[in-house]
């Protein structure tokens, strides 16, 4: 077999190609309908009680898009391609990004075992260690003074607790004025000045630029255990709550039906707005959902629950979906079937 010159530039001329429509990432992110796994192996209440149904954790998928992935998503219903420093903030690296949507992942899950344990009267206690740095705002004053994963203990002397006491702090000064933060940062105790700043994109309100978690650690009986791997973030709140709930008490909360749903959980039970829910609705769908619940947010014309029966109505699902403001009102809806 005779292999020419030309032929070999050809041969190269095509793996090049290949590479480059199926490996080179473009600086877009895309988003897509992920899973809706049972929460039953992810959460386990130690001698906690089995239901015929199952509760579910519904996600979203997301990668940097190569040219062909990004020629897919424009035509694939559900797919959204975004810039991708709108989903990594500038100056912070994806394994960063990650690590934060960890620990609100962690903070999620502790908010919905203090709401679930306290529903089902289960013996319960907290103890508040600090406030962690979850991102810092490029071009804000705490840029270069805080980094992602430092713990806030204090701020102008006082002991800070929950992020609310800061947030809450801070909101009283005005813009010029000077606070001190003291944290720490690899087990070392560190103090900084931060000049506060008028946020222009939030109708000028006063800060430094970051976002935070309380770092809560919480001790219950019986005991609990979660295994949610690398899934981030705060939208399984909610669903973490109703599984706990449901695996403290002997009644089936799910009787038989496949329950899903989203939304962020405080720890007074209020359901929070979340992200992707158009996607999370072709998830559930696809995964044989039955009952959906979505963030209602009080009524608002945008709420996640406005979006979620409008793209429930695009697919045709049989699914119900229903809008809940509270934990309470969930485990009313399951307690009522």
């Amino acid at each position: 077999m005779n292999v020419s010159k030309k032929n070999i530039i050809y041969f190269i001329l095509i793996i090049a190609f290949a590479y480059l429509i199926a490996g080179y990432q473009l600086p877009y992110y895309i988003q897509k309908p992920g899973g809706a796994d049972a929460l039953n192996p992810i959460i386990q209440v130690k001698n906690g009680f089995e239901s015929e149904g199952d509760m579910h954790l519904v996600t979203v998928s997301g990668l940097q898009a190569t040219p062909l992935q990004y020629v897919w998503a424009k035509i694939t219903p559900y797919n959204e391609i975004l810039p991708i420093d709108q989903v990594f903030p500038e100056g912070t690296t994806q394994n960063e990004y990650m690590q934060a949507q960890l620990q609100v992942m962690e903070n999620s899950q502790e908010a919905a075992t203090v709401v679930a344990y306290q529903a089902a009267g289960e013996d319960i206690t907290i103890s508040y260690n600090g406030v962690y740095v979850a991102s810092v705002v490029e071009g804000m004053p705490a840029e270069e003074k805080l980094l992602i994963g430092d713990r806030i203990t204090g701020i102008d002397g006082k002991e800070i607790q929950e992020s609310e006491q800061l947030v809450s702090y801070v909101e009283d000064k005005k813009a010029g004025e000077t606070i001190t933060i003291d944290f720490e940062r690899k087990n070392q105790k560190m103090s900084t000045d931060i000049i506060l700043k008028a946020f222009e994109a939030i109708d000028n309100k006063v800060g430094i630029g970051i976002s935070l978690v309380t770092d809560r650690s919480v001790a219950v009986e019986p005991e609990i255990e979660f295994s949610s791997g690398n899934i981030g973030g705060p939208s399984a709140g909610l669903m973490f709550s109703l599984e706990i709930y449901d695996q403290l008490i002997e009644e089936d909360l799910t009787k038989g039906y496949q329950i899903a749903g989203t939304g962020e959980i405080d720890y007074d039970g209020n359901v929070l707005r979340i992200g992707g829910i158009d996607k999370k609705i072709v998830a559930a769908d696809k995964e044989g959902i039955d009952i959906f619940f979505a963030a209602n947010e009080n009524g608002a014309i945008d709420s996640n629950y406005q979006v979620a029966k409008q793209t429930a109505e695009e697919i045709g699902t049989k699914m119900e979906i229903v809008p809940v403001d509270t934990f309470a009102e969930a485990l009313k809806y399951l307690e009522n079937l």
